[in-house]
């Protein structure tokens, strides 16, 4: 497989904590078989924060979706709620909160971000999603 050939991988996950920490080793391990560890400590980041809103503020399964385009990670979450995520009006309103700075912190280090609601077979829920663009310059080696 070209390192710039499309992929994309789910993991679907139970409401539970854990699966914050499941959910950032997995996509560890796949950025890293796929020759993209330079994207690995932003991508977790984002990763842990869109699966933690997820898990703490639904009641029911999500899921972790990572899709490659060949210059492009988007990292999203998929959960059973289709109200749309608290997001903050600006960054400096996250500074004294204990709680709460997910989405800022998405906001802050992702290159775009957005959500929409879903609705298949009856199911509604919904997925929100960021990207990081592949660094100008440097490629991909697969391993």
């Amino acid at each position: 497989m070209s390192a710039n050939e499309p992929w994309a991988y789910s993991l679907h996950i139970p409401n539970d904590p854990r699966a914050v920490t499941i959910s950032r080793r997995t996509l560890r391990l796949i950025l890293a078989m796929h020759g993209l560890i330079r994207l690995v400590d932003v991508a977790e980041l984002l990763a842990a924060e869109l699966i933690t809103n997820a898990v703490l503020h639904t009641k029911g399964p999500a899921a972790l979706r990572v899709r490659w385009s060949g210059t492009v990670l988007r990292i999203g979450a998929w959960d059973a709620d289709p109200e749309p995520p608290g997001v903050p009006e600006r960054l400096a309103d996250l500074t004294d909160e204990e709680t709460g700075r997910g989405l800022g912190l998405v906001l802050a280090c992702a290159d775009v971000w957005g959500w929409h609601p879903l609705s298949r077979f009856g199911d509604r829920g919904k997925y929100v999603w960021c990207e990081l663009a592949a660094q100008p310059g440097v490629t991909s080696r697969a391993s």
